[in-house]
């Protein structure tokens, strides 16, 4: 049974609703190999007479997604997609999906990356073309490309999938044997300064002792930052 192919897919909105069925690829070959790029972002600044920092996180940097895969014009390669095709008519037709620019949306199109279980909605980033073999006349007959794609998440669908998590909003928590207010409350809001406040919301007299409230479930509301937590 053939692998499928992998499938570029492009869109012509943001919220990568609207297929564009006009303007997508089937790479002829699979891809040689791909990679995924994670990157989590620090600040790393020292303060004015410091010898050391430390790292403070700042971001989560948008996933990479790295292709390298062959056109070929030799018409040798047995069950090549575009068999008659030249190598520069197919890397044209490969630069329409994914790098021309759109007046309609006044940039290149919103894409996804289509193979077996992997789905990435993306954008192009940066395409590099390195022509390998060439014919008598000097057209080049095969073509190795390194593309690398950004992931891209509609603003819309990105809020939701923060908000989840969003200190913002009233997390439940059941007490467990050994657990302790503050480290609870640090989990949740990245500080243990608001456990006076969480200790009110949940009408607790004391924030040292909960061991007769293991099992019973509390609550980590939105807090009044501004709110001192000593008072």
């Amino acid at each position: 049974m053939p692998l499928d192919k992998l499938i570029i897919r492009s869109y012509t909105d943001r919220t990568l609703q609207v297929v564009d069925t006009a303007h997508q690829f089937e790479l002829p070959i699979n891809p040689e190999s791909y990679t995924q790029n994670f990157k989590v972002e620090y600040d790393t600044r020292r303060g004015h007479g410091a010898s050391g920092t430390q790292p403070r996180f700042k971001s989560t940097a948008p996933e990479e997604l790295r292709l390298e895969f062959v056109f070929d014009g030799t018409d040798t390669v047995q069950g090549y997609k575009h068999e008659g095709i030249a190598v520069k008519d197919q890397i044209d037709a490969f630069l329409t999906t994914v790098y021309d620019f759109v007046g309609t949306v006044h940039r290149p199109r919103f894409l996804a990356v289509n193979w077996g279980q992997l789905v990435f909605p993306c954008i192009l980033t940066n395409l590099d073309i390195n022509y390998t073999l060439f014919d008598e006349s000097g057209e080049p007959i095969r073509a190795k490309l390194n593309a690398t794609f950004l992931n891209y998440q509609a603003h819309e669908a990105r809020a939701r999938r923060d908000r989840r998590s969003s200190p913002d909003l009233t997390h439940r928590r059941l007490i467990q044997p050994g657990e302790r207010l503050d480290l609870m409350t640090y989990k949740i809001y990245d500080s243990p300064k608001y456990v006076l406040q969480v200790a009110d919301a949940n009408e607790l007299t004391s924030i040292r002792n909960i061991r007769p409230l293991i099992g019973r479930e509390i609550q980590f509301p939105p807090l009044d930052k501004t709110e001192s937590a000593t008072q």
